[in-house]
C-alpha cells in the first residue's frame, strides 16, 4: 500500500481518480480546509512545502486541479492568461519541482491535462494551450527526474458525471464514465511508466 496525496479530491476529476487509489492510504488536499485532510494552493510555492513537510513520508501525488479562465482569444486578456499559467502549468510544475524534493525513492506524480489540446473548441484556448505544455512537460522531464521517480500526465475527455456541466459547449463530444479515467491513474501510480501521456478518450 502506498501513501497518496490527491490534490482536489472532491471534485468530479478527483472523485474519478480516486475510484482507481482506493487499494492505498489516500491524503487529501485542497485549496479550503473544508473536506480536505490539508490545504494547499498549488500556484504557491510556500503552501506547496508545507502540505509536503506536514504530510511526511508520502509516494505518489495525484493532482486533479487547475484554474482555467475560457473566452475567445480576441477576448482573453493577460490577466486571464496568466491566471490560466500560474494555475494549470505552473502549479503542476511546481508539484514536480518542489515535490522531488519531499517524495519517496521511486515515487510518482500524476498530472492533470485534458483533451482540448488535441480537440480544441472555442473559447479554451488556455486551457488547451497550458494542457499541451503539461503533456510536453512530462515527456520532457522523465529523463531528469532523480532517485527513480516517475511523472504521467492523464489527459482525459470529459466525464459523464460533468456532462450536465460541459456538454452544452462540448457538441460531437462522447462523455466517458469516471471509473474509466480513475483506471488511468490507477496505471499511473501502480504501474513503471513513466514520461507518458495517458489519453481517455470515447
Amino acid at each position: 500500500m502506498k501513501t497518496i496525496i490527491l490534490i482536489g479530491a472532491n471534485g468530479k476529476m478527483g472523485q474519478a481518480a480516486l475510484t482507481g487509489l482506493r487499494k492505498h492510504k489516500v491524503i487529501t488536499a485542497g485549496r479550503t480546509a473544508n473536506n480536505y485532510d490539508y490545504q494547499v494552493d498549488i500556484t504557491n510555492e510556500e503552501s506547496l512545502r508545507k502540505l509536503f513537510k506536514d504530510v511526511g513520508h508520502f509516494d505518489a501525488v495525484v493532482n486533479t486541479v487547475g484554474v482555467c479562465e475560457y473566452a475567445s482569444f480576441t477576448d482573453m486578456t493577460e490577466k486571464q492568461w496568466m491566471s490560466t499559467i500560474l494555475s494549470k502549468m505552473m502549479g503542476q510544475i511546481n508539484i514536480v519541482r518542489i515535490g522531488q524534493e519531499y517524495i519517496a525513492d521511486n515515487g510518482s506524480f500524476t498530472l492533470i491535462t485534458g483533451i482540448l489540446n488535441v480537440k480544441p473548441i472555442p473559447f479554451a484556448i488556455a486551457d488547451a494551450t497550458t494542457s499541451g505544455a503539461i503533456d510536453t512537460f512530462v515527456k520532457c522531464v522523465a529523463f531528469e527526474m532523480p532517485r527513480g521517480i516517475r511523472v504521467n500526465s492523464i489527459n482525459p475527455t470529459v466525464l459523464e458525471e460533468a456532462w450536465d456541466v460541459y456538454g452544452e459547449i462540448m457538441p460531437g463530444f462522447e462523455p466517458v464514465p469516471g471509473k474509466l479515467v480513475g483506471k488511468a491513474f490507477e496505471r499511473s501510480v501502480d504501474g513503471f511508466i513513466t514520461g507518458q501521456v495517458i489519453f481517455v478518450d470515447a
